[in-house]
């Protein structure tokens, strides 16, 4: 299902003679001001900012006429984050301009889209030399206060499942562990070696030595690098960082595809692509979200933590924990709600949520997942019987069986759990039941 998301800029982006005017569509106001001053690596910068716009413009899976989704902006305290999804759905890229990056004032907290139009990404790609380059992004003052002058408008169709993946990468991320870390050169050499655009293997990265070595199978310590080719974003940054740095969920020998991170760090801003598992495998339909949705006793809890969220950096746990008089796992459960609303992000260098709101609709993510969608309708329907240690779910002329397995998921008889074995979320019946019957209940 699709949207439209209406772009509205007061002028276009452009390198101008003071420096790189960014401009702002809606969000906390109207084309918000969120920074003015200097990025102190303006080269690294261009390049970082270049790779995040080239992601939101592309689809890896099934190439088509390039994308025009703008990237999106938050500006809090002490960072600066420009944030992308592929066309496609199954690339995340975000660039975070750390306060080394940066030498002035973040005047403003939010979330907006930002124009990176094609003009401006063929200067971009002439910014060279070590003179910090000067930032403005949002509207001057000057530019607030012409009111006669003409909006720049575009109006782009938005997929839903464009939404959906803010609301899923952040849920997978939150469960990764640094694998690996090899020095620039090395890195360089490594994505060298790699298959080109349109492979769409399954291969393995296992840490050896200063460098990473190539498997096609899962062994415990490895990251999974599916469609090698994804990584090509990375290529222009890469003469301007210091290390590389993968990160990617415990795996086991065997274990299917899953998704993976793979920062660049210059030290003073980092880059980062976030892959799905495989390539054609978009985020919007991993279903890692859907009990975050389900789930009705975080609600209330979503909505004090909500409250007490501040722009900060990081977001402290502990501390947060303390503010709603809540215990840590609550907090935790809380932010993964918000989090598929688009109120937060999660950040795997800084292993914390961030916060952030979305330009967009939240509740789309809700209301446009079929499968959430069928679990209500199932739940309203009285589907649902509890019996002893399983439960029954009828489904059209179809009943199937679910149960819950020691860890806590649950398994069902019916054809897409058969299919996918968990790896892309609960089913709608198995959904159902973990509306019905709360976890600590055997069914």
């Amino acid at each position: 299902m699709n949207a439209v998301q209406t772009y509205r800029y007061l002028q276009p982006s452009a390198m101008r003679a003071g420096g790189l005017d960014l401009q702002t569509c809606g969000g906390p106001a109207a084309n918000p001001r969120f920074f003015s001053g200097f990025l102190t690596t303006p080269a690294a910068a261009a390049a970082g900012l270049l790779a995040v716009a080239e992601v939101a413009r592309t689809r890896y899976h099934q190439p088509v006429s390039p994308a025009s989704l703008d990237p999106v902006v938050t500006g809090s305290r002490g960072r600066l984050r420009f944030e992308s999804f592929s066309g496609c759905c199954g690339v995340y890229a975000r660039m975070d301009v750390v306060p080394a990056g940066f030498d002035g004032e973040i005047v403003g907290h939010g979330t907006t889209n930002v124009d990176v139009n094609p003009p401006l990404r063929e200067a971009l790609a002439r910014v060279g030399g070590i003179e910090p380059l000067h930032v403005a992004v949002g509207p001057d003052d000057l530019t607030v206060s012409t009111m006669e002058g003409a909006v720049v408008e575009r109006k782009v169709p938005l997929p839903g499942r464009w939404l959906r993946g803010f609301a899923e990468v952040h849920v997978l991320t939150a469960g990764f562990e640094p694998r690996a870390e090899i020095p620039a050169a090395e890195a360089a050499a490594f994505l060298g070696r790699l298959p080109k655009a349109g492979d769409r293997s399954v291969l393995w990265a296992v840490p050896a030595g200063r460098t990473l070595r190539l498997t096609s199978r899962a062994v415990p310590g490895a990251v999974c690098l599916s469609g090698a080719g994804r990584l090509a974003a990375l290529r222009g940054l890469l003469r301007h960082a210091r290390t590389l740095r993968v990160y990617g969920p415990a795996v086991r020998a065997g274990s299917p595809a899953v998704p993976s991170t793979w920062e660049l760090d210059t030290g003073a801003l980092r880059l980062s692509l976030t892959l799905s598992p495989e390539p054609y495998r978009g985020f919007s339909g991993e279903g890692a979200a859907l009990l975050s949705l389900a789930g009705d006793e975080v609600i209330d809890d979503a909505e004090l933590v909500g409250a007490l969220l501040a722009w900060d950096p990081t977001i402290d746990v502990a501390a947060l924990a303390d503010a709603a008089g809540l215990p840590d796992n609550r907090v935790r459960a809380a932010l993964a709600q918000l989090g598929t609303a688009g109120r937060v992000g999660y950040d795997v260098a800084e292993g914390a949520y961030f916060h952030r709101v979305m330009p967009y609709d939240g509740g789309l993510a809700e209301r446009d997942n079929p499968r959430l969608v069928g679990a209500r309708t199932l739940v309203e329907q009285g589907a649902v019987r509890l019996d002893g240690k399983h439960a029954t779910v009828r489904s059209g002329d179809e009943e199937y069986r679910v149960r819950r397995q020691p860890d806590g998921s649950l398994t069902c008889s019916c054809q897409w759990w058969a299919k996918h074995r968990g790896q892309r979320g609960p089913c709608k019946h198995a959904l159902a039941v973990s509306m019905v019957a709360p976890a600590e209940v055997e069914v």
